[in-house]
Protein backbone atom coordinates (compact mmCIF):
# COMPACT_ATOMS: atom_id res chain seq x y z
CA UNK A 1 0.00 0.00 0.00
CA UNK A 2 1.28 3.42 -0.88
CA UNK A 3 1.60 5.74 2.07
CA UNK A 4 0.96 9.40 1.67
CA UNK A 5 1.84 12.30 3.88
CA UNK A 6 0.09 15.58 4.28
CA UNK A 7 1.70 18.99 4.20
CA UNK A 8 2.62 20.79 7.33
CA UNK A 9 0.53 23.43 9.04
CA UNK A 10 2.38 26.12 7.13
CA UNK A 11 0.24 25.19 4.12
CA UNK A 12 -3.08 24.52 5.79
CA UNK A 13 -4.75 27.03 8.00
CA UNK A 14 -7.41 26.45 10.61
CA UNK A 15 -10.28 27.16 8.29
CA UNK A 16 -9.24 24.25 6.10
CA UNK A 17 -8.08 26.59 3.33
CA UNK A 18 -5.11 25.47 1.30
CA UNK A 19 -2.35 27.56 -0.13
CA UNK A 20 -0.90 24.43 -1.69
CA UNK A 21 -1.99 20.92 -0.90
CA UNK A 22 0.07 17.94 -1.91
CA UNK A 23 -0.64 14.33 -1.13
CA UNK A 24 2.65 12.72 -1.85
CA UNK A 25 4.89 9.81 -1.13
CA UNK A 26 7.83 11.17 0.78
CA UNK A 27 9.83 11.00 3.95
CA UNK A 28 8.11 12.29 7.10
CA UNK A 29 7.89 16.02 7.42
CA UNK A 30 10.46 17.90 9.42
CA UNK A 31 9.59 18.12 13.09
CA UNK A 32 8.73 21.72 13.84
CA UNK A 33 10.98 23.13 16.51
CA UNK A 34 9.32 25.03 19.32
CA UNK A 35 11.89 27.68 18.54
CA UNK A 36 11.12 27.98 14.84
CA UNK A 37 8.94 30.60 13.20
CA UNK A 38 5.65 29.61 11.65
CA UNK A 39 3.33 31.31 9.17
CA UNK A 40 -0.02 30.40 7.67
CA UNK A 41 -0.90 31.78 4.24
CA UNK A 42 -4.23 33.48 3.83
CA UNK A 43 -6.82 32.02 1.52
CA UNK A 44 -10.62 31.82 1.73
CA UNK A 45 -12.14 28.48 2.69
CA UNK A 46 -14.13 28.22 -0.51
CA UNK A 47 -10.94 27.89 -2.58
CA UNK A 48 -9.84 24.62 -0.95
CA UNK A 49 -11.53 22.16 -3.34
CA UNK A 50 -10.12 23.90 -6.44
CA UNK A 51 -6.63 23.95 -4.96
CA UNK A 52 -6.93 20.30 -4.12
CA UNK A 53 -7.37 19.45 -7.79
CA UNK A 54 -4.03 21.09 -8.49
CA UNK A 55 -2.15 18.95 -5.98
CA UNK A 56 0.92 17.08 -7.08
CA UNK A 57 2.42 13.72 -6.30
CA UNK A 58 6.14 13.89 -5.61
CA UNK A 59 8.42 10.97 -6.36
CA UNK A 60 9.28 8.65 -3.52
CA UNK A 61 12.68 9.22 -1.93
CA UNK A 62 15.39 6.67 -1.57
CA UNK A 63 14.30 4.29 1.21
CA UNK A 64 15.86 4.88 4.59
CA UNK A 65 15.07 3.64 8.05
CA UNK A 66 12.25 5.53 9.74
CA UNK A 67 14.45 6.63 12.62
CA UNK A 68 17.10 7.94 10.25
CA UNK A 69 14.57 9.82 8.14
CA UNK A 70 13.06 11.52 11.18
CA UNK A 71 16.43 12.38 12.69
CA UNK A 72 17.64 13.84 9.40
CA UNK A 73 14.79 16.36 9.45
CA UNK A 74 15.33 17.57 12.99
CA UNK A 75 17.12 20.69 14.10
CA UNK A 76 19.89 20.25 16.63
CA UNK A 77 17.69 21.47 19.48
CA UNK A 78 15.00 18.91 18.62
CA UNK A 79 17.59 16.14 18.51
CA UNK A 80 18.94 17.08 21.93
CA UNK A 81 15.55 17.76 23.58
CA UNK A 82 15.06 14.26 25.08
CA UNK A 83 18.57 14.36 26.54
CA UNK A 84 18.09 17.90 27.85
CA UNK A 85 14.83 16.97 29.57
CA UNK A 86 16.38 13.84 31.12
CA UNK A 87 19.31 15.93 32.39
CA UNK A 88 16.88 18.50 33.81
CA UNK A 89 14.95 15.80 35.73
CA UNK A 90 18.12 14.20 37.15
CA UNK A 91 19.69 17.57 37.95
CA UNK A 92 16.57 18.74 39.77
CA UNK A 93 16.37 15.60 41.91
CA UNK A 94 20.09 15.72 42.77
CA UNK A 95 19.97 19.41 43.73
CA UNK A 96 16.78 18.93 45.73
CA UNK A 97 18.27 16.00 47.63
CA UNK A 98 21.69 17.39 48.49
CA UNK A 99 21.46 21.19 48.39
CA UNK A 100 20.62 23.00 51.61
CA UNK A 101 17.51 25.12 52.15
CA UNK A 102 15.92 24.20 48.82
CA UNK A 103 12.44 24.00 50.35
CA UNK A 104 12.88 27.30 52.15
CA UNK A 105 13.97 29.06 48.97
CA UNK A 106 11.25 27.60 46.74
CA UNK A 107 8.44 27.88 49.26
CA UNK A 108 9.44 31.24 50.69
CA UNK A 109 7.20 33.09 48.26
CA UNK A 110 4.20 31.68 46.45
CA UNK A 111 1.41 32.83 44.17
CA UNK A 112 -1.93 31.16 44.82
CA UNK A 113 -0.21 28.10 46.29
CA UNK A 114 2.57 27.70 43.71
CA UNK A 115 6.21 28.70 44.24
CA UNK A 116 7.02 32.06 42.62
CA UNK A 117 10.15 30.70 40.82
CA UNK A 118 8.01 27.93 39.28
CA UNK A 119 5.34 30.44 38.28
CA UNK A 120 8.01 32.51 36.50
CA UNK A 121 9.20 29.44 34.59
CA UNK A 122 5.67 28.53 33.50
CA UNK A 123 4.99 32.06 32.26
CA UNK A 124 8.30 32.31 30.39
CA UNK A 125 7.63 28.90 28.81
CA UNK A 126 4.31 30.07 27.37
CA UNK A 127 5.20 33.62 26.32
CA UNK A 128 7.00 32.87 23.01
CA UNK A 129 4.46 30.20 22.02
CA UNK A 130 1.54 32.59 22.46
CA UNK A 131 3.44 35.34 20.64
CA UNK A 132 3.47 33.19 17.48
CA UNK A 133 -0.32 32.76 17.41
CA UNK A 134 -1.88 34.69 14.52
CA UNK A 135 -4.58 36.51 16.45
CA UNK A 136 -5.27 38.75 13.47
CA UNK A 137 -6.74 35.71 11.70
CA UNK A 138 -9.23 34.78 14.41
CA UNK A 139 -12.25 36.59 12.90
CA UNK A 140 -11.83 34.68 9.62
CA UNK A 141 -11.21 31.44 11.49
CA UNK A 142 -14.37 31.68 13.58
CA UNK A 143 -16.43 32.48 10.50
CA UNK A 144 -15.80 28.96 9.19
CA UNK A 145 -18.17 26.14 10.10
CA UNK A 146 -15.17 23.79 10.27
CA UNK A 147 -13.81 25.32 13.46
CA UNK A 148 -17.10 24.73 15.28
CA UNK A 149 -17.01 21.10 14.23
CA UNK A 150 -13.53 20.72 15.72
CA UNK A 151 -14.54 22.57 18.89
CA UNK A 152 -17.39 20.09 19.35
CA UNK A 153 -14.96 17.19 18.99
CA UNK A 154 -12.61 18.80 21.51
CA UNK A 155 -15.37 19.31 24.09
CA UNK A 156 -16.50 15.69 23.80
CA UNK A 157 -12.98 14.29 24.06
CA UNK A 158 -11.60 16.57 26.76
CA UNK A 159 -14.52 17.04 29.12
CA UNK A 160 -16.41 13.75 28.87
CA UNK A 161 -14.16 10.95 27.61
CA UNK A 162 -10.72 11.91 29.02
CA UNK A 163 -11.65 12.37 32.72
CA UNK A 164 -13.43 9.01 32.81
CA UNK A 165 -10.46 7.30 31.16
CA UNK A 166 -8.22 8.66 33.94
CA UNK A 167 -10.81 7.61 36.54
CA UNK A 168 -10.82 4.02 35.24
CA UNK A 169 -7.01 3.85 35.12
CA UNK A 170 -6.63 5.34 38.62
CA UNK A 171 -9.00 2.80 40.19
CA UNK A 172 -7.49 -0.09 38.22
CA UNK A 173 -3.90 0.68 39.26
CA UNK A 174 -4.28 2.37 42.68
CA UNK A 175 -7.26 0.65 44.36
CA UNK A 176 -5.49 0.61 47.76
CA UNK A 177 -4.03 4.15 47.60
CA UNK A 178 -6.96 6.59 47.84
CA UNK A 179 -4.86 9.67 48.61
CA UNK A 180 -2.47 9.17 45.71
CA UNK A 181 -5.46 8.24 43.53
CA UNK A 182 -7.11 11.59 44.32
CA UNK A 183 -3.97 13.39 43.17
CA UNK A 184 -4.03 11.45 39.90
CA UNK A 185 -7.70 12.34 39.42
CA UNK A 186 -6.91 16.04 39.83
CA UNK A 187 -4.40 15.71 36.98
CA UNK A 188 -7.00 13.98 34.78
CA UNK A 189 -9.67 16.60 35.38
CA UNK A 190 -7.37 19.57 34.72
CA UNK A 191 -7.37 19.99 30.94
CA UNK A 192 -4.19 21.31 29.38
CA UNK A 193 -3.88 25.04 28.72
CA UNK A 194 -0.11 25.38 28.41
CA UNK A 195 2.32 22.68 27.35
CA UNK A 196 0.04 21.37 24.60
CA UNK A 197 1.21 24.40 22.62
CA UNK A 198 4.79 23.12 22.81
CA UNK A 199 4.00 19.52 21.83
CA UNK A 200 1.72 20.63 19.00
CA UNK A 201 4.34 23.01 17.63
CA UNK A 202 7.08 20.36 17.76
CA UNK A 203 4.89 17.86 15.88
CA UNK A 204 3.86 20.36 13.18
CA UNK A 205 0.33 21.10 14.40
CA UNK A 206 -1.71 24.18 13.56
CA UNK A 207 -0.81 26.80 16.19
CA UNK A 208 -3.88 28.96 15.54
CA UNK A 209 -6.18 25.99 15.91
CA UNK A 210 -4.36 24.92 19.07
CA UNK A 211 -4.60 28.40 20.59
CA UNK A 212 -8.37 28.48 20.07
CA UNK A 213 -8.85 25.11 21.78
CA UNK A 214 -6.58 26.23 24.63
CA UNK A 215 -8.59 29.41 25.15
CA UNK A 216 -11.90 27.53 25.12
CA UNK A 217 -10.59 24.92 27.57
CA UNK A 218 -9.37 27.72 29.83
CA UNK A 219 -12.81 29.31 30.02
CA UNK A 220 -14.48 25.94 30.60
CA UNK A 221 -11.91 25.12 33.28
CA UNK A 222 -13.05 28.07 35.35
CA UNK A 223 -16.60 26.72 35.26
CA UNK A 224 -16.16 22.93 35.25
CA UNK A 225 -13.03 22.11 37.27
CA UNK A 226 -14.61 22.58 40.70
CA UNK A 227 -17.83 20.59 40.16
CA UNK A 228 -15.99 17.82 38.30
CA UNK A 229 -13.43 17.57 41.11
CA UNK A 230 -16.22 17.26 43.66
CA UNK A 231 -17.93 14.59 41.55
CA UNK A 232 -14.82 12.49 40.91
CA UNK A 233 -13.14 12.85 44.33
CA UNK A 234 -15.97 13.34 46.83
CA UNK A 235 -18.73 11.28 45.20
CA UNK A 236 -16.96 8.57 43.17
CA UNK A 237 -13.64 8.21 44.99
CA UNK A 238 -15.17 8.94 48.44
CA UNK A 239 -12.47 11.50 49.18
CA UNK A 240 -12.78 14.94 50.72
CA UNK A 241 -12.02 18.15 48.89
CA UNK A 242 -13.21 21.74 49.06
CA UNK A 243 -12.83 23.86 45.96
CA UNK A 244 -13.96 27.34 45.07
CA UNK A 245 -14.68 28.75 41.65
CA UNK A 246 -12.73 31.90 42.48
CA UNK A 247 -9.47 30.06 43.17
CA UNK A 248 -9.76 27.99 40.00
CA UNK A 249 -10.45 31.09 37.93
CA UNK A 250 -7.41 32.82 39.42
CA UNK A 251 -5.17 29.85 38.58
CA UNK A 252 -6.36 29.91 34.96
CA UNK A 253 -5.87 33.66 34.73
CA UNK A 254 -2.32 33.35 36.06
CA UNK A 255 -1.12 30.50 33.84
CA UNK A 256 -2.93 31.50 30.67
CA UNK A 257 -4.06 35.12 31.08
CA UNK A 258 -0.65 36.63 31.84
CA UNK A 259 1.31 34.93 29.01
CA UNK A 260 -1.63 35.41 26.65
CA UNK A 261 -1.66 39.15 27.31
CA UNK A 262 2.13 39.27 27.00
CA UNK A 263 1.96 37.33 23.73
CA UNK A 264 -0.67 39.62 22.20
CA UNK A 265 1.18 42.78 23.24
CA UNK A 266 4.53 41.42 22.03
CA UNK A 267 3.14 40.25 18.68
CA UNK A 268 1.33 43.43 17.70
CA UNK A 269 3.83 45.76 19.34
CA UNK A 270 6.92 44.22 17.74
CA UNK A 271 5.22 43.84 14.34
CA UNK A 272 4.40 47.54 14.39
CA UNK A 273 7.92 48.43 15.52
CA UNK A 274 9.96 46.06 13.34
CA UNK A 275 7.67 45.31 10.42
CA UNK A 276 6.28 41.93 9.35
CA UNK A 277 9.48 40.59 7.75
CA UNK A 278 11.83 41.44 10.61
CA UNK A 279 9.33 40.24 13.22
CA UNK A 280 8.79 36.82 11.57
CA UNK A 281 12.50 36.44 10.87
CA UNK A 282 15.21 37.72 13.21
CA UNK A 283 12.97 38.60 16.16
CA UNK A 284 11.19 35.25 16.49
CA UNK A 285 14.42 33.39 15.78
CA UNK A 286 16.07 34.94 18.84
CA UNK A 287 12.96 35.23 21.02
CA UNK A 288 11.56 31.69 20.58
CA UNK A 289 14.28 29.80 22.54
CA UNK A 290 12.82 31.29 25.72
CA UNK A 291 10.12 28.58 25.49
CA UNK A 292 12.70 25.80 25.77
CA UNK A 293 14.61 27.62 28.51
CA UNK A 294 11.39 28.07 30.49
CA UNK A 295 10.47 24.40 30.04
CA UNK A 296 13.82 23.07 31.29
CA UNK A 297 13.95 25.59 34.14
CA UNK A 298 10.45 24.59 35.30
CA UNK A 299 11.24 20.88 35.19
CA UNK A 300 14.38 21.40 37.29
CA UNK A 301 12.48 23.39 39.94
CA UNK A 302 9.59 20.92 40.19
CA UNK A 303 12.02 18.02 40.64
CA UNK A 304 14.01 20.02 43.21
CA UNK A 305 10.88 20.74 45.22
CA UNK A 306 9.75 17.11 45.39
CA UNK A 307 13.14 15.33 45.35
CA UNK A 308 13.10 14.17 48.97
CA UNK A 309 9.56 12.83 48.84
CA UNK A 310 10.17 11.12 45.50
CA UNK A 311 13.24 9.28 46.76
CA UNK A 312 11.65 8.33 50.09
CA UNK A 313 8.48 6.96 48.41
CA UNK A 314 10.11 5.44 45.36
CA UNK A 315 7.86 2.36 45.29
CA UNK A 316 4.57 4.23 45.30
CA UNK A 317 6.05 6.84 42.96
CA UNK A 318 6.49 4.19 40.27
CA UNK A 319 2.97 2.91 40.91
CA UNK A 320 1.53 6.41 40.48
CA UNK A 321 3.45 6.81 37.24
CA UNK A 322 1.67 3.80 35.72
CA UNK A 323 -1.86 5.31 35.33
CA UNK A 324 -0.36 8.62 34.21
CA UNK A 325 1.79 7.04 31.50
CA UNK A 326 -1.06 4.81 30.35
CA UNK A 327 -3.43 7.77 30.21
CA UNK A 328 -1.12 9.91 28.07
CA UNK A 329 -0.43 7.05 25.63
CA UNK A 330 -4.03 5.80 25.41
CA UNK A 331 -5.67 9.20 24.89
CA UNK A 332 -3.13 10.26 22.28
CA UNK A 333 -3.42 6.98 20.37
CA UNK A 334 -7.23 6.90 20.37
CA UNK A 335 -7.64 10.49 19.20
CA UNK A 336 -4.85 10.36 16.60
CA UNK A 337 -6.32 7.15 15.15
CA UNK A 338 -9.82 8.67 15.16
CA UNK A 339 -8.76 11.75 13.21
CA UNK A 340 -6.73 9.73 10.72
CA UNK A 341 -9.84 7.61 10.12
CA UNK A 342 -11.94 10.78 9.71
CA UNK A 343 -9.37 12.14 7.26
CA UNK A 344 -9.63 8.98 5.16
CA UNK A 345 -13.44 8.93 5.26
CA UNK A 346 -14.36 12.62 5.09
CA UNK A 347 -11.26 14.19 3.61
CA UNK A 348 -8.87 17.05 3.94
CA UNK A 349 -11.38 19.45 2.40
CA UNK A 350 -13.66 18.72 5.38
CA UNK A 351 -10.92 19.89 7.74
CA UNK A 352 -9.56 16.51 8.81
CA UNK A 353 -5.84 16.62 8.13
CA UNK A 354 -2.59 15.90 9.92
CA UNK A 355 -2.04 19.25 11.62
CA UNK A 356 -5.54 19.12 13.16
CA UNK A 357 -5.10 15.49 14.25
CA UNK A 358 -1.89 16.47 16.05
CA UNK A 359 -3.57 19.31 17.94
CA UNK A 360 -6.59 17.24 18.99
CA UNK A 361 -4.49 14.25 20.10
CA UNK A 362 -2.05 16.30 22.17
CA UNK A 363 -4.86 18.39 23.66
CA UNK A 364 -6.56 15.16 24.77
CA UNK A 365 -3.37 13.62 26.15
CA UNK A 366 -1.99 16.70 27.91
CA UNK A 367 -3.07 18.01 31.30
CA UNK A 368 -2.85 21.26 33.21
CA UNK A 369 -0.37 20.11 35.84
CA UNK A 370 0.06 23.72 37.03
CA UNK A 371 -3.58 23.84 38.14
CA UNK A 372 -3.53 20.29 39.54
CA UNK A 373 -0.42 21.02 41.61
CA UNK A 374 -1.75 24.38 42.79
CA UNK A 375 -5.08 22.90 43.93
CA UNK A 376 -3.47 19.85 45.55
CA UNK A 377 -1.01 22.04 47.49
CA UNK A 378 -3.63 24.59 48.51
CA UNK A 379 -6.28 22.03 49.57
CA UNK A 380 -4.23 19.10 50.92
CA UNK A 381 -0.87 20.74 51.75
CA UNK A 382 2.57 20.77 50.12
CA UNK A 383 3.63 17.57 51.89
CA UNK A 384 0.48 15.60 51.06
CA UNK A 385 0.22 12.43 48.98
CA UNK A 386 -2.14 14.25 46.64
CA UNK A 387 0.44 16.99 46.00
CA UNK A 388 3.16 14.41 45.30
CA UNK A 389 0.91 12.54 42.85
CA UNK A 390 0.03 15.79 41.06
CA UNK A 391 3.72 16.73 40.88
CA UNK A 392 4.53 13.43 39.19
CA UNK A 393 2.18 14.46 36.36
CA UNK A 394 4.66 16.67 34.46
CA UNK A 395 7.56 14.32 35.25
CA UNK A 396 5.71 11.58 33.38
CA UNK A 397 3.97 13.78 30.82
CA UNK A 398 7.10 15.49 29.49
CA UNK A 399 9.07 12.39 28.38
CA UNK A 400 5.96 10.47 27.22
CA UNK A 401 4.53 13.30 25.12
CA UNK A 402 7.97 14.17 23.78
CA UNK A 403 8.22 10.58 22.51
CA UNK A 404 4.75 10.95 20.99
CA UNK A 405 5.86 14.03 19.04
CA UNK A 406 8.45 11.86 17.30
CA UNK A 407 5.79 9.20 16.72
CA UNK A 408 3.48 11.83 15.21
CA UNK A 409 6.10 12.86 12.67
CA UNK A 410 6.75 9.22 11.82
CA UNK A 411 3.02 8.54 11.32
CA UNK A 412 2.68 11.64 9.14
CA UNK A 413 4.66 9.87 6.46
CA UNK A 414 3.39 6.35 7.12
CA UNK A 415 -0.37 6.97 7.13
CA UNK A 416 -2.59 8.20 4.32
CA UNK A 417 -4.23 11.57 4.90
CA UNK A 418 -7.28 12.42 2.81
CA UNK A 419 -9.93 10.33 1.08
CA UNK A 420 -9.14 7.90 -1.70
CA UNK A 421 -10.80 10.27 -4.18
CA UNK A 422 -8.66 13.20 -3.03
CA UNK A 423 -5.50 11.16 -3.40
CA UNK A 424 -6.59 9.85 -6.81
CA UNK A 425 -7.31 13.41 -7.97
CA UNK A 426 -3.89 14.53 -6.75
CA UNK A 427 -2.22 11.61 -8.49
CA UNK A 428 -4.12 12.23 -11.73
CA UNK A 429 -3.13 15.89 -11.74
CA UNK A 430 0.50 14.85 -11.43
CA UNK A 431 0.22 12.12 -14.04
CA UNK A 432 1.29 9.50 -11.52
CA UNK A 433 -0.28 6.14 -10.70
CA UNK A 434 -3.24 6.42 -8.33
CA UNK A 435 -2.47 5.39 -4.78
CA UNK A 436 -4.02 2.21 -3.43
Amino acid sequence: MTRESEPTSNNINLCGSLSSVSVRRQQPQRMHSATSTMSVKDMPVKEAPQELQQATLAPAPTPKSSAARIASGLGWIDRLLPLLIFIAIVLGIVIGKYAKDVDRVLEGASLNGVSIPIVVGLLVMMWPILTKVQYERFPAIFSSVLIWKHIAWSLLINWIIAPFVMLALAFATLPDQPTFRDGVLLVGIARCIAMVMIWSTLAGGDTNYCAILVIINSVLQMVLFSPMSLLFINVISKGSIRLQYGKTAIDVLIYLGIPLLAGVVTRFGMRALLGEKRFEGPFLTWFSPLALIGLLYTIILICMQQATRILSHIGIVFRVMVPLALYFAIMWSLVFALFNWLSRKRGIAAGYDYDKAVVQSFTAASNNFELAIAVAVAVFGVGSDQALAATLGPMVEVPVLLALTYLSVWFQGKLRWGTKEENEAAAAAAGAPAPV
